[in-house]
């Protein structure tokens, strides 16, 4: 990787994370709902500016904006949803542990119920070194060690 790459995978761990951090502050002050609406409305809003200033247009066609309605709702609304909600009654660095695990899953649940990837030796090995991983940054919490 180049340092362009890892400058651009740093920022985007650092806004990625930052965002437990945030969302953990938010849900103290702010119903989890409303955090998530607005939330959403500035990546909206962001987004249409960004197609503005490269001189595009947001497709209008009813069957795009069932498609990008549908993708909004299931990747974006509900999963923030749920996080923020969880972040009501668990620590920021516990949601992004726990959060951690959603590549894993996606390898499992596309494997065994959809049967669409292979379970070939070095996917295996992935999602092994992935959980070890999980496993590993929960350690201090499970025997009971605090965190600060």
């Amino acid at each position: 990787m180049t340092l362009k790459h890892w400058l651009l995978l740093t920022t985007l761990s650092l806004l990625w994370g930052g965002s437990f951090l945030l969302g953990r502050i938010g849900v103290a002050e702010i119903p989890p709902l409303t955090l998530v609406f607005f939330r959403v409305c500035l990546a909206a809003a962001t987004l249409h500016v960004v197609l503005i200033m490269r001189g595009q247009r947001f497709p209008v066609s009813p069957r795009l904006l069932g498609a990008f309605m549908a993708m909004g709702v299931l990747n974006n609304a509900i999963p923030f949803s749920l996080i923020f909600w969880g972040q009501t009654a668990l620590s920021a660095s516990l949601s992004s542990i726990l959060n951690a695990t959603t590549p894993i899953f996606t390898a499992l649940v596309a494997t065994f119920v959809f049967s669409q990837e292979a379970l070939q030796p070095h996917r295996l090995f992935g999602i092994l070194i992935g959980f070890a991983g999980v496993a590993i940054l929960l350690m201090p919490g499970l025997a009971g060690v605090e965190s600060a």
